[in-house]
């Protein structure tokens, strides 16, 4: 390794500061305007189809651009995993039901975050049915309680 004294700062410099941009011109078959000979006797050729890089790899055939592949994906929204519902049908309607959904919830989550859509609307499924349904039990119940009690308090009223 070299020490720093020997280095060439001068042309160091120069790489940081960006120069002029390039001369524009609107005909690319052309090379830009200025002198690209050089002393081995190399000539610049033109740009475009009969250039160095339009040609294929034998004189006269054109070479062919290949773009790179572009994959078209949908949008893919993620489904719903109705996780409060989930808590809230555990915790005041069906205790059974309600663990039941939490836990299709929680894996309609995982899916989400894997990127499994079938299997996230499956889940998201089951889930939002097994709250619809624990959400009817919990409301039966709570009809046939207070059904029980007014009947229980008017039997009890009447002498």
């Amino acid at each position: 390794m070299q020490p720093q004294e020997d280095w060439n700062t001068s042309e160091k410099s120069k790489l940081l500061q960006p120069g002029p941009p390039p001369p524009y011109h609107d005909d690319l078959r052309q090379p830009p305007p200025g002198n690209f000979q050089s002393t081995s006797g190399y000539q610049a050729q033109q740009y475009g189809a009969s250039g160095p890089h339009g040609q294929g790899p034998y004189p006269g055939q054109a070479a062919v651009t290949v773009q790179p592949a572009v994959y078209v994906t949908r949008l893919v929204y993620p489904m719903p995993d109705y996780l409060g519902y989930s808590i809230f049908t555990m915790l005041c309607c069906c205790l059974p039901l309600g663990i039941a959904a939490l836990v299709f919830s929680i894996n309609t989550r995982n899916a989400n975050m894997s990127g499994q859509q079938q299997l996230a609307e499956q889940n998201s499924r089951m889930a939002f049915t097994l709250n619809n349904t624990a959400l009817g039990i919990g409301i039966v119940i709570l009809v046939l309680y207070v059904t029980l009690i007014i009947v229980n308090t008017k039997h009890h009223s009447n002498p």
